[in-house]
């Protein structure tokens, strides 16, 4: 093992640490308390100011992981250029990854913007397509966070075939 290589799988495991550790706290920490507290603005305000850094958190995961990901392929031998030799694990593993960077994507530019602005609005003025907003952008971060953990196992098992 060369000194490059592992500055590079010790740059792609803290990239993908904070980004899905960051989904883990957001998710099983800060909103719970947030539904359970109810509409309690100081509490509203303290979740949307840890979501805004944490997607600054995540845009800069994504950078790294995609800079650092195709380096780790050919440091292992698999070239970038040639996916017909890929393991069918590194298949599955990126079905994952491009699964979560949509959901990413969906949630901070067409679900999460929406839903801020109908934040200020009261609830009987919410028309069917809010309604069906506010469930997605529940929804998307949870189906995010499955697949996350899916690329999590995809590349332990990837690690352990190569």
């Amino acid at each position: 093992m060369s000194v490059a290589w592992l500055i590079l799988i010790s740059l792609h495991l803290v990239a993908a640490v904070a980004w899905i550790g960051g989904m883990l706290f957001l998710s099983l920490v800060l909103a719970p308390l947030l539904r359970q507290a109810g509409d309690q603005s100081g509490l509203r305000a303290l979740f949307t100011t840890a979501a805004r850094r944490f997607r600054l958190v995540v845009r800069l995961a994504i950078v790294m992981l995609l800079v650092t990901g195709p380096l780790l392929l050919e440091a292992r031998g698999l070239s970038v250029t040639e996916p017909s030799s890929w393991p069918d694990v590194l298949w599955v593993k990126l079905t994952f990854v491009g699964l979560l960077l949509l959901f990413t994507l969906l949630h901070d530019l067409l679900l999460g913007p929406r839903v801020l602005r109908m934040g200020s609005q009261p609830d009987a003025t919410r028309t069917a397509q809010d309604l069906f907003l506010l469930t997605a952008s529940r929804l998307v971060p949870r189906l995010a966070l499955l697949t996350a953990l899916g690329v999590l196992v995809a590349a332990a098992l990837l690690a352990r075939s190569i």
